[in-house]
Parts: C-alpha cells; structure tokens; sequence
C-alpha cells in the first residue's frame, strides 16, 4: 500500500489543569491515504477535536501540550515544526473546517476581507481577483447574495450561513487534507446534504484526502470509507465503514450503534449507552469503557487492553477479542459476543 499523506503514530496531547497532568489524547494512531476520507466517531470528550487541533498545531500551550507521538505528512514530521513552517501548510496543503464558524470568524472585519487575506496568503493574485474568487465560493457553497454577503459582517449571517463560509475559506487553496470538525453541525438537513455533496466532489474530482469528525452515524455511512472509533481518548475500533456498521466489535461502538433510531420498530424509547465518560488520567489501570460494559471481567479492571489487529486487518481494543484473557474470564453468554 502507497505511503500515507498523513499519518499520525502514538500521539500523546495533554492538558495541565490546577490538580493534575488530564490526557485528553492518549496513544492514538490514524493513517489518512490520498483521497480517502476517514471518518473518527465518539461521544463529546473522547478526543476528536484535540486530535484534529493536535494534527494543525493549533493546541492551546498553555494549557495544553503535545508530549509524545509523531505527525507525518507526505513524509515530513510536524510535530516539532515551528510556527512559521506551519503557517505555509495550514490552509495551503492542510485546511481545517471549525467546528463553531461565530469564533472562528473575525466579528470586526468582513466576509470578503476574510476570504480575500486567506487567498491572498497563499496564492499570488490580485486583491481584485481574490475578491472575484471569493465570491466564486460562496456561490459554490450554496450562499446566496454572494457578491453582497462578501461585504458584511458575521453577525448578519446565520450559523449556517457562516459554516458555509468557513468550508468556503476551507477549500479556497485546493487543499490536499481537508479536516472537518463537525461540519454539519449547525446546518438544516437540506443544506447539509449540499454541503456533503461539495466534500464529496472535492474528494472525487481533486483526490483530496478527508478527515472527518463527526458524531452522525449516518453522515459516516453515507462520506467514508473507513471509521476510527475514539473513546476517553483512545482509539477503541478501526476498519472500513461497512465492517464497523454492519459488524460492530467493541461493546462501545455496538452501543453508539445500538442508540440510532429505528424507523422499523416501534419502540418510543431510544437506547442510550450507561453512565457517563470516565474522565482520562494518566495512572489510570483497566479499560476505560469498564464501568459503562455489561461484559466487563476481572482483566477489564487489572489491565490496560491492547489495539488488536484481526485477520481482516481491523483494530479493537477490547479483551473479549484476546483469546487467552477470554478464555480465562468471559461468561458463556459473553463469548457470543466474539
């Protein structure tokens, strides 16, 4: 298989709070190929963004730090790149979609005076045809009114109207990685599916290679071709979209899955996965998904569980799918589970 555009090995991002050193990105490895779209899923808190803002060297110092692991991409390692150096990639090479486009944007200076300087940074043309292209985009992102929204402010746009102009400012440079935080977020479900539409045509037509973090199941489906699975701050279950969706192996994802509404039943209640996410530290021994695991055994509390690769070549990190710990601790009922 050709080399990864990015690749992400063992990466450590902590947190100092006022008692003590909080993990919130704990070991977690993602290998995005070109013009392949993964997808990383999990509930709020499991580290999904600080990985993304990990990858864009855009962590808070302080508070937060990058204290191991390495960032690769197309072979040159980021991780200790200064600043200057990131400058000329973020945007250029990688761009990034925010996931809340009100402090993403600048509220004291225009639509287009944003738009024009992100073009303009990257790429040697004129204020007047930045101004052009601007306006091209916005078009492009589905914004009407386009050559009147690039002179105002944000606060006149809706939410969804400024996330649109964030993918716009997003795909202004033809990307070769584009990182989109929740991009859907604040969007009704008409704009969504366009805004979908437009990931999918930059993906197909330019080969641009996608990261996409989301926690709709069903945008997953429908945008990626493989799924990384984050829980407290670990990756729990990797493999491609129809391995994890129709086969679920880590009792997490089979919950999160498990959680989806059903338009065959008519059941009123939806299922929601027990307890709350544990919060991550770093002299923490067991599973992290024990508390909340109906099929959690003595190993599950005494030992940090591996990322195990299966024959098929996906990854979880669940004891269930360690034969010796199976074997030794899993109930007969639970062993239907493997």
């Amino acid at each position: 298989m050709p080399e990864p555009i990015l690749s992400v090995q063992d990466l450590h991002t902590h947190f100092l709070t006022d008692n003590k050193e909080v993990p919130a990105v704990d070991g977690v490895s993602i290998e995005l190929h070109k013009g392949e779209v993964v997808g990383i899923v999990g509930e709020s808190g499991c580290g999904k963004s600080v990985t993304s803002l990990s990858i864009m060297q855009l962590v808070p110092n302080p508070p937060g730090k990058i204290v191991k692991g390495e960032i690769k991409f197309k072979g040159k390692n980021l991780t200790y790149a200064t600043e200057k150096q990131m400058r000329k990639i973020r945007g250029n090479e990688i761009s990034m979609i925010f996931q809340e486009p009100m402090t993403s944007l600048d509220p004291l200076f225009t639509i287009g005076n944003q738009l024009i300087e992100a073009i303009r940074i990257h790429q040697k043309v004129s204020k007047k045809d930045a101004k052009n292209y601007s306006i091209e985009l916005l078009n492009l992102v589905g914004i009407p009114r386009a050559s009147e929204v690039v002179d105002e402010f944000p606060h006149q746009l809706s939410g969804g109207m400024r996330q649109r102009v964030m993918i716009a400012m997003a795909m202004s440079c033809d990307p070769e990685v584009l990182i989109a935080d929740e991009p859907t977020t604040a969007l009704d479900v008409t704009i969504q599916a366009q805004i979908l539409d437009l990931m999918r045509n930059l993906n197909k037509e330019k080969q641009t290679s996608i990261l996409l973090i989301t926690h709709d199941l069903g945008v997953v489906a429908e945008m990626c071709d493989r799924v990384v699975v984050m829980y407290s701050g670990k990756v729990v279950e990797e493999g491609s979209v129809r391995e994890i969706l129709k086969d679920p192996k880590h009792p997490y994802t089979k919950g999160l899955i498990r959680s989806l509404p059903n338009i065959r039943t008519t059941e009123q209640k939806l299922y929601s996965i027990p307890g709350t996410v544990m919060r991550p530290s770093l002299d923490q021994v067991g599973c992290r998904f024990a508390p909340r695991c109906e099929h959690s055994f003595d190993s599950c509390w005494e030992e940090n569980p591996k990322l195990l690769k299966q024959e098929s070549g996906r990854q979880v990190r669940c004891f269930l799918y360690d034969e010796e710990k199976s074997e030794r601790g899993v109930t007969s009922n639970d062993k239907s589970y493997t």
